[in-house]
């Protein structure tokens, strides 16, 4: 052993450090014989960087050795899944530390504007050509989710997008993405004339959720995809910090690991960079790259003609937005002058909005223009960036966005944190980087049809002042009908106004339960040309369309149809449909003898009567009652 010990003195002597190890931390000094070269530069690196304390408490040799090796090991990892490593994150903290201690304003010298971007109406001519560019575009076009967590605010234990976005059909939320990406990519081949290509779908995952999103895949044949389609990118957590000084936090069970949390959505950037699929995208062609959220149901009813605004207007960056009321709890778009000169179209939350607006020459702040909304259009989190620019700009950074920190500090000192924070990032804060020269834009969209977040438990959502959005399982759900019911109106069927009823305390607008696969219609176009005739559909109605050709035809419904149709089969649903149908039924969220997913709706549904039909071969078919 002594052999193994002068060695590392003598590499200690090389590096020049043997007193400063002797001086802060004998007891990591004892252990270095443990370590080896690799171990023994990133034990120099976090004493440069004043983080002795993390060796205070270390057992003398012999004592627990392998926690020792295991805490290097944490190390490592911690500084290669950060760009710039651990040196970079602990500088980085301490000069956000320090202008979050000063109060510094992150938006000094900046004058907010509206931007400019695409306010469409669903249904009309504009709206119908954007459309058609966009499924066109589709297949230049790679999706990436963003589905790091799990469901626990829900009240749900499993992960989010296995959680059920409606529960007439039981689909989930990964399942329906998938198919509607599916659906995309066979529309934009057909309209290339054959001319096809598979869109890659990457799903940014953590260590919660990595395994189960792999296991829900596998377990479902991918839902129709090719697994080859399919990229699972892991997110790594960071750091945590224990004061202003950014000293590493232990973790409170285990003296030989660091605390770690994570470090938000943000990171999906970094990943795409690192992994080399941007680079895999941009050889095979592809021209946009499309991030969307873990459990937003309406999402893929709007992305058709936001990627033709994106082709059709040359946005760098387009963020799909929603029309917000002032100071509503939802970020806004905005364009921020410096005063010298600097300009970017960003997302500035809702809480720093309105005293940004206060300070720069608007008194009245965040209010309500001649529209009924804010100016300032509310950001859902859903981006459109062009490829070409956007490998350009990560080349500069890394894919390294830029981070903010929110301490939580004890008292008005701002000397000591209540509890450890970390630095964090956002995914929509991308465009801060960017040079004036860069194109940003938004496409504002209906909110019924395109944002319906599931975020809030049944408590939470119960709290929510009436009139704001619940963001609930219950919400959720019933904003996928109401959107469905609004298209079929559109497309020129009579469907019956909603009803008010109260589940999990959330008062919600009940429409007929009408869901269809994506591949049935995904644009308005394709779903008005498969309507026709006198069709009315009654509130208590419920219709699931599992089929690609089946067309309503003069059909009045009054209770529960289902059709199920292979694509070859061309079905038309004529007559008069009535049963006892499906109706809801009120479930208490505390019951645990109710499964998860059904208790935080508040509701399960009661299967009466229903007429259904399944057609499993090539054909005509008319279904007439």
């Amino acid at each position: 052993m002594a052999s193994t010990v002068d060695s590392a003195a003598e590499q200690l002597s090389k590096l020049g450090i043997d007193g400063a190890f002797a001086d802060s931390a004998p007891n990591l000094k004892k252990n270095l014989h443990l370590l080896s070269s690799e171990q023994v530069e990133l034990a120099k690196m976090l004493m440069e960087m004043g983080q002795s304390h993390l060796f205070e408490k270390w057992a003398a040799p012999g004592v627990d050795d392998n926690e020792k090796k295991a805490f290097f090991d944490q190390v490592a990892k911690l500084n290669s899944s950060y760009p710039g490593g651990l040196k970079s994150y602990i500088k980085t903290a301490r000069e956000l530390l320090a202008d979050s201690k000063a109060g510094k304003n992150p938006f000094d010298g900046f004058t907010p504007s509206v931007p400019t971007g695409e306010v469409l109406k669903f249904g009309d001519d504009t709206f119908i050509n954007y459309e058609q560019a966009g499924v066109k575009e589709a297949k230049n076009a790679a999706f990436v989710l963003v589905a790091g967590g799990l469901g626990e605010r829900l009240g749900y234990n499993g992960i989010k997008v296995a959680l059920p976005a409606e529960t007439t059909t039981g689909t989930c939320f990964l399942q329906n993405y998938i198919e509607c990406i599916l659906a995309l990519q066979e529309s934009s081949c057909r309209l290339a004339e054959g001319k096809c290509q598979e869109i890659p779908f990457a799903i940014m995952t953590s260590d919660d959720t990595h395994s189960r999103t792999q296991e829900l895949l596998e377990s479902n044949s991918y839902f129709g995809m090719k697994p080859t389609q399919v990229k699972l990118l892991k997110q790594e957590k960071v750091a945590c910090l224990d004061d202003n000084d950014a000293r590493l936090a232990m973790d409170p069970k285990n003296k030989y690991r660091i605390q770690t949390k994570p470090h938000g959505h943000g990171d999906v950037h970094a990943l795409l960079y690192s992994s080399g699929l941007l680079k895999e995208w941009h050889d095979a062609g592809l021209k946009w790259v499309l991030f969307f959220q873990d459990t937003n149901g309406l999402l893929f009813k709007a992305i058709p003609a936001s990627l033709g605004v994106s082709a059709t207007k040359q946005y760098h960056v387009n963020s799909l937005a929603v029309p917000r009321k002032a100071k509503e709890a939802i970020g806004g778009i905005t364009r921020l002058t410096h005063a010298d000169g600097r300009s970017m179209v960003i997302n500035v939350e809702y809480n720093q909005l309105d005293p940004l607006l206060r300070a720069t020459g608007f008194p009245d702040g965040d209010v309500n223009c001649e529209t009924g909304y804010s100016p300032f259009p509310g950001n859902i989190n859903q981006l459109i960036l062009e490829l070409g620019p956007y490998m350009e700009e990560l080349k500069k950074t890394g894919g390294a966005i830029k981070e903010f920190v929110n301490p939580k500090y004890k008292d008005a000192s701002k000397t000591s944190f209540k509890s450890s924070t970390r630095l964090e990032c956002m995914m929509q804060d991308y465009p801060k980087t960017l040079p004036p020269s860069a194109k940003v834009g938004f496409t504002v969209m209906d909110t019924w049809l395109a944002y319906a977040p599931v975020k809030n438990n049944p408590e939470d959502a119960a709290k929510v002042p009436k009139g704001n959005p619940y963001h609930s399982a219950t919400s959720g759900e019933m904003a996928i009908y109401c959107a469905n019911s609004l298209i079929l109106r559109k497309a020129g069927a009579q469907v019956d106004d909603p009803v008010q009823e109260v589940f999990n305390g959330q008062e919600v607008e009940v429409w007929p339960r009408l869901t269809w696969k994506p591949k049935w219609g995904l644009t308005f176009s394709e779903i008005k040309n498969k309507v026709s005739g006198s069709c009315s559909v009654s509130q208590k109605s419920t219709m699931v369309i599992k089929g690609r050709n089946v067309v309503l035809e003069d059909l009045s419904l009054n209770g529960a149809l289902i059709i199920d149709s292979v694509d070859d089969a061309e079905v038309r649903v004529g007559g008069k449909v009535q049963n006892k149908g499906w109706t809801l039924e009120p479930v208490d969220h505390k019951d645990t003898s109710v499964p998860e997913e059904i208790r935080i709706r508040g509701f399960k549904i009661n299967k009466l009567e229903q007429l259904e039909r399944s057609y499993s071969e090539p054909g005509k078919f008319s279904l007439k009652p």
